[in-house]
């Protein structure tokens, strides 16, 4: 099949929408070289496109990242097609216009009629079927999707999505565009999300959950995830900054789409946000309050002046260096730790529990509920520390171990029992669902990884994370949360419990097993 050379510099990008996406789309493909015809139906809309990127790329001279004659050069690329037929005959043809099905098909239908025999035509939707898109068209094995993000000369990730149809010629040529335009592409397959928005229904969705559950409020969600897991954003500032309405109906209509797989339900809370107005931070109204447009964090909780005269820390069987390196960090602050075989009256019990409740564990192993807590030591103790407590745990005992895990001047953070904690919980989920994408076969491990970091700026691909915490571990948590709670929400993936089983990293080649 005959396909545009995407190295020629006489390469031609057709752009259809002026709006947002589309002059991003058309401004980062000027900097590769192409000449661009951008078209909108809104008379004077293509040209208002044209100057805008004028004045973008001028910015970039001005600020010494690129020289005038180059900005000039960029700007010269980019002009406003007279009329559809027009940017339809460039070599390749992306259209960003509103995220409406019969929109996008009526679109297909026209462009395909105008275009060149050879020409190939992608679709930018970010959750609509490209199948579907494509389904009016005579020649779809020449359409495809080429999703992009949003702000398009920053976000460095491209998703490219052959339909069911889509010519592998075509798929090619269009990895090869977006590495033209400077960008990073990632292959998926057309299924609901494809990857960013997929692997993303981990993250939120089971903050929510805990949140509900009472076990920590949002805040506290939020830092205890921008420490040592080393996340930017915390599930609620990044609800309030994409805009909940959003959000939500991004969960609804992926959850729906798999035909409401629990992996990724939502709950009525964030619902409840929606239909009440608070959106975030484009309307002021979220979960955070905000003050000329300026997010107001909650205060941090006061240190706790009480410390423990004795702690007695439980060995780990499953990870040791949580009782080393717990009991190093309270011996430093001046605190007797107990290291007899069993706990003494009167002292501190501190557990390091990996995925099981503090309930079960205290009722499984007979320690005494009024002084026992726990600690998340999986992620090390930078960051806000996380001190768990059930509802037998005596005042005096928790303040205690706040006091002693804030000795430092590091925060400690008291949270209600929950099987995982916070971190563990939310991290093993992530990775679950990333497993159940590679699982799918909607894209490869590598690309599930690079999506998710540069699509969702994740501290680590969850494939990666996965194989640094151990496939195992990841394992035991879900498993815990699972039992617990007898949800299907946290199946083990059986992509990962194999893995896990043999030994195998995340992000290893599949061997002689189909992709």
């Amino acid at each position: 099949m005959p396909t545009p050379d995407i190295a020629s510099p006489n390469l031609t990008l057709g752009v259809i929408g002026a709006g947002t996406m589309g002059r991003g789309i058309a401004q980062v493909a000027a900097e590769g070289g192409i000449t661009v015809k951008i078209f909108d139906a809104t008379p004077g809309a293509g040209e208002a496109a044209r100057a805008f990127i004028e004045k973008m790329v001028a910015r970039q001279a001005e600020k010494g990242t690129i020289t005038a004659a180059a900005a000039k050069l960029i700007s010269a690329r980019v002009t406003a097609a007279a009329d559809l037929a027009e940017a339809a005959r460039c070599d390749i043809v992306i259209e960003a216009i509103y995220e409406d099905l019969e929109a996008k098909r009526k679109l297909f239908s026209d462009l395909e009629a105008a275009a060149g025999p050879d020409t190939i035509i992608a679709t930018n939707t970010s959750s609509l079927s490209v199948t579907a898109i494509a389904s009016v068209c005579k020649k779809r094995d020449r359409t495809a999707g080429m999703h992009f993000f949003n702000p398009v000369p920053l976000m460095k990730l491209v998703e490219i999505i052959p339909g069911l149809a889509t010519a592998p010629e075509v798929t090619n040529a269009l990895v090869a565009l977006a590495k033209r335009m400077g960008r990073e592409p990632a292959v998926s397959v057309d299924s609901p999300g494809f990857i960013v928005n997929h692997v993303g229904r981990a993250y939120v969705p089971e903050a929510g959950r805990i949140v509900a559950e009472r076990i920590a409020a949002f805040h506290e969600v939020d830092r205890i995830m921008t420490g040592a897991p080393g996340f930017r954003l915390g599930p609620f500032a990044l609800l309030d900054l994409i805009g909940s309405d959003i959000s939500v109906a991004a969960m609804e209509s992926i959850w729906g789409q798999f035909f409401g797989e629990p992996m990724y339900a939502t709950g009525p809370e964030l619902k409840l946000r929606v239909t009440g107005g608070l959106y975030g931070q484009k309307n002021g109204l979220g979960w955070y309050a905000y003050d000329k447009g300026k997010r107001v964090e909650p205060p941090a909780p006061a240190a706790s002046p009480s410390r423990p005269k004795l702690v007695w820390i439980e060995p780990s069987d499953v990870c040791p260096h949580f009782t080393l390196d717990l009991t190093a960090y309270i011996a430093a602050q001046g605190i007797g730790v107990d290291r007899s075989s069993a706990p003494p009256s009167e002292a501190l019990i501190i557990l390091t529990p990996l995925g099981w409740d503090l309930t079960t564990a205290i009722c499984d192993q007979g320690f005494d509920p009024a002084r026992t807590v726990a600690v998340d030591m999986m992620f090390g103790l930078s960051g806000p520390r996380t001190v768990m407590v059930t509802p037998a745990t005596e005042p005096a005992y928790a303040h205690a171990a706040q006091g002693v895990m804030s000795a430092d001047g590091t925060p400690a953070i008291l949270i209600n029992d929950s099987p995982g904690f916070v971190a563990q919980r939310m991290v093993a989920h992530i990775i679950n669902v990333a497993c159940q994408v590679a699982s799918r076969g909607v894209a490869s491990p590598t690309d599930i990884d690079k999506g998710t970091k540069l699509g969702l700026g994740y501290p680590m691909g969850p494939l990666a994370w996965g194989d640094k915490l151990g496939a195992g571990t990841v394992l035991h948590i879900l498993e815990r949360l699972e039992n617990f709670y007898r949800d299907p929400r946290y199946r083990p993936s059986p992509w990962l419990k194999r893995r896990a089983m043999l030994g195998l990293s995340l992000l290893a080649p599949n061997g002689t097993e189909r992709a």
